[in-house]
């Protein structure tokens, strides 16, 4: 009964997968408010040119630097595992497989391209970076990277997710970060947000506002975004082509693929991947799981957007809640964006994958479930795709289907405890997000197109 797949150090991919080269129609243009077409190098001003051409390019495969594969090797090939014990929890007939991203010095997948970003950024000559974070994954990889390539890192933390989450601010600046509590009075879109709430809780929006307003008013600094991005997206497919390679070993392949969803590259790096193969005429269902309480595929909007929330980046299509939209303060941090990757959103659109919103209590229903049955206690955001994961197994116990399924695994918890202790003490909560709150959001659009 083999438990974990592993592959070795050569095994590492040496490319990445460029999921535009497989997609039927070409991306939706980035416009700007007048609707006129962004040019690739209006994006010079915040970017290094390699990660410009990357979000441009309609190539399959690009390098892997091997400076950043050297340095991948501290934790891939990450193991892919058979969830025998779940199995057996749940009295399923499915096979349920899940790919670990904890082993990660940050406990995530984000080092995936926090790595590549500082690198790029680096090899331009960039001395500094500033990036948000929301629940303090993607922060803490960008400041492990930012160490890695003596870049001097500051991070603007959703202020929900400062308070909620200390110990991954800890983490940010054991590896030489700054970070902030976002909204700040640091920057012009800060004092915008607290001029009209002193109380905000903050958003990933709006923390992107601070980042981006403070890269492009410094010479020597770049913005680095932990989501959303093509280019993202793009350096996480290392962990759906690992999956594949560990598939093979074991003669099996996944029926459907589940990853948590909030900007997207959760989601994109485990199933982009696979639907290589489904462009090759193979049967796979790719879901995307997201919280009820930021359902933005499920009760988005497919229109041109902001990314941020005060109005600095260009206009993407993308399913959005509305980029002014303030989501709750669920513990699920990573996932509380209005948006969604431009990819994925099209991909939705157009029916290629297909996505589901889960409650805050099933989620921690079956973390807890899941770390009983097989030890790994999963991150909040993980959660998620372990709920449809275990909601699909129970389907096959009541159909009789023999299906694998494959989830990933996208970070461990053990920065999330105080999550968990309200969770058992009875103190969260489920929230799903008033329609006529995304509706009057939606209102205030950007009028383009």
């Amino acid at each position: 009964m083999q438990t974990k797949i592993l592959l070795d150090e050569k095994d590492i991919p040496t490319h990445w997968y460029n999921v535009i080269a497989d997609m039927p129609n070409p991306p939706a243009p980035v416009l700007a408010p007048d609707g006129s077409p962004v040019p690739p190098e209006a994006l010079l001003a915040i970017f290094p040119e390699a990660l410009v051409e990357q979000e441009v390019s309609d190539k399959r495969w690009i390098e892997i630097p091997e400076p950043v594969r050297e340095i991948y090797q501290l934790w891939r090939p990450s193991p892919l595992c058979r969830a025998h014990r779940l199995e057996a929890a749940l009295g399923t007939p499915a096979r349920i497989y899940y790919k670990y991203e904890g082993v990660s010095p940050a406990g995530s997948h984000k080092p995936n391209t926090a790595v590549a970003q500082a690198w790029y950024n680096k090899q331009a000559g960039i001395k500094r970076l500033a990036t948000e974070t929301g629940a303090g994954q993607w922060g803490s990889s960008l400041a492990l990277a930012g160490q890695m390539f003596g870049l001097d890192i500051r991070v603007y933390m959703v202020k929900v997710s400062y308070e909620q989450k200390p110990f991954r601010r800890s983490m940010m600046q054991t590896w030489g970060a700054e970070v902030l509590a976002s909204p700040t009075d640091r920057t012009e879109s800060g004092r915008q947000i607290l001029a009209a709430d002193p109380d905000s809780p903050g958003s990933l929006g709006i923390a992107i506002s601070e980042a981006v307003e403070e890269a492009a008013s410094r010479e020597d600094t770049n913005y680095a975004l932990g989501s959303v991005l093509n280019h993202v997206l793009l350096h996480q497919t290392v962990i759906g082509l690992e999956a594949k390679k560990q598939f093979e070993q074991v003669n099996d392949y996944p029926d459907v693929v589940l990853a948590p969803c909030g900007g997207g590259s959760n989601f994109g790096g485990a199933a982009f991947p696979f639907l290589a193969d489904k462009a090759a005429g193979k049967q796979v269902r790719l879901v995307a799981v997201e919280p009820a309480s930021c359902p933005t595929l499920t009760r988005g909007h497919y229109a041109y957007d902001f990314g941020d929330t005060v109005g600095h980046t260009p206009l993407m299509k993308m399913y959005t809640l509305g980029h002014d939209f303030v989501p709750p303060g669920i513990h699920a941090g990573g996932l509380r964006y209005h948006g969604d990757s431009a990819l994925v959103s099209q991909l939705y659109h157009e029916g290629l994958i297909e996505a589901v919103a889960v409650k805050q209590l099933a989620t921690f229903e079956a973390g807890v479930q899941f770390a009983r049955a097989e030890g790994i206690i999963p991150a909040p955001e993980s959660n998620h795709a372990i709920r449809a994961a275990i909601d699909e197994a129970l389907k096959c116990r009541e159909s009789g289907e023999a299906k694998a399924i494959f989830f990933n695994l996208s970070g461990h918890g053990h920065f999330d405890m105080a999550s968990y202790d309200r969770y058992f003490s009875g103190e969260l909560e489920d929230y799903e997000y008033p329609e006529e709150q995304i509706n009057a959001a939606l209102e205030r659009l950007p009028k383009v197109g």
